[in-house]
């Protein structure tokens, strides 16, 4: 095309040549000018017309290249959610592969690429983020007492404010115009949340580990789960002295007549002790020979106090509300506390900072085991006593 446009400029400016010295001249175009000019004319249409066809088949084909570039599958960029599962994947995998020692140094600059970032660092001990968030996702799943109570997680002292049961409340009166509305105030109460260290340990036989067809990392992570599970329901439920207290400080509730058996009255009776704006969430506390005991008390009609009920979390129900069964309740026995029952809500629970999960490789060595060891730092207190209410059994309790 270069060519064409150098001929066309050549033949343009021959034309003008031509017409300049007819035009000094002061005459008409002899009959060899005009048909020298007539064929510069023609020549110089063809060359355009060329460059045009040209011009239009380059833009053809441009368009062209753009659909085939649309059409061509594009790897498309890595979405948050798939982010989320690869790290998954890979942190399962280094995890699993440090358990069974397929990793054996513990500096990161040795790890496979895998672990990198994943938290097994130097001490080789930390156990990634992503299964740390299962254990912890497990222990709110089965433990719906901390699932259920107030959570904080911030760190140092925290001061909760609450309106005691016997506050005086904000006053409203009918009042007439032009008349002063007298004031009034509740009476604010605050309970002081702390924190105390706790840590959870489980063994791990060595030979489970061997197992290559076995689910290792579901299994520590269930276990984790129950250790910890447990622990923390004990602490909220019977509380241990000088520590997290729990609901063991609660004072709303009823006395059972018996030290030995509970009646469907004194049930009622529980029942009715919170007040009806707390009734929506309340869920029934109980120990599973509890349980058994009130699946035989029925009504003066027959009929049964405790009900079988798929539709409730539990399963089961007590007038109209879950029934959860903790092997951390006590039986029915003199003094003790049988029945918890209300809005847990009223419960607050602060966990100082979040559960760090560590494994132990080579301390149990000479068991032919390895450990893992949970470490959490909370506490727990009753902020409400209108939202949660317990049945005692008669008499004193026996030392244990």
């Amino acid at each position: 095309m270069k060519e064409l446009i150098e001929k066309r400029n050549d033949l343009i400016t021959r034309a003008e040549d031509v017409l300049k010295v007819a035009k000094a001249e002061k005459r008409e175009l002899t009959e060899d000018e005009a048909a020298e000019l007539a064929e510069i004319r023609d020549n110089v249409r063809k060359i355009i017309e060329t460059l045009k066809l040209d011009e239009d088949f380059r833009e053809i084909e441009k368009e062209e290249m753009e659909v085939k570039e649309d059409d061509t599958p594009k790897e498309e960029e890595e979405t948050v959610e798939e982010r989320a599962m690869n790290k998954e994947i890979m942190e399962r995998e280094a995890f699993e592969n440090y358990i069974r020692g397929k990793v054996i140094h513990e500096r990161a600059g040795e790890l496979t690429p895998a672990t990198q970032g994943s938290g097994i660092g130097l001490g080789g001990a930390l156990i990634p983020e992503t299964i740390v968030n299962y254990i912890i996702k497990k222990v709110y799943d089965i433990c719906p007492i901390l699932e259920r109570s107030q959570k904080f997680n911030v760190k140092g002292r925290l001061e909760v404010p609450y309106y005691p049961a016997d506050s005086q409340k904000i006053n409203v009166a009918y009042q007439s115009e032009f008349s002063p509305l007298s004031s009034s105030s509740g009476s604010f109460a605050t309970v002081e949340l702390t924190g105390f260290l706790a840590g959870a340990l489980t063994k791990i036989s060595r030979s489970l580990i061997n197992n290559v067809d076995f689910d290792i990392v579901g299994f520590v992570v269930d276990e984790m789960a129950y250790s910890i599970k447990r622990f923390i329901e004990h602490e909220l439920l019977i509380g241990t002295s000088g520590k997290v207290t729990g609901l063991s400080t609660l004072t709303n509730g009823v006395n059972a007549a018996s030290a030995s058996a509970i009646t469907l009255n004194e049930v009622i009776e529980l029942h009715d002790a919170i007040k009806d704006e707390f009734q929506q969430n309340a869920i029934w506390i109980m120990s599973p020979k509890t349980r058994t005991a009130l699946r035989e008390l029925k009504s003066n009609t027959g009929y049964p106090l405790l009900n079988d009920d798929i539709s409730t979390p539990f399963g089961t129900s007590i007038l109209g509300k879950p029934v959860y069964v903790s092997d951390n309740m006590p039986d029915m026995a003199a003094g003790k506390d049988a029945i918890y029952y209300g809005d847990m809500r009223g419960l607050a629970t602060k966990f100082n900072e979040e559960v760090n999960i560590e494994v132990l490789r080579e301390r149990y060595a000479d068991e032919h085991a390895i450990g893992v060891v949970g470490w959490f730092e909370f506490d727990s207190k009753v902020i409400d006593e209108q939202q949660i209410a317990k049945l005692t059994m008669a008499g004193t309790p026996t030392s244990e």
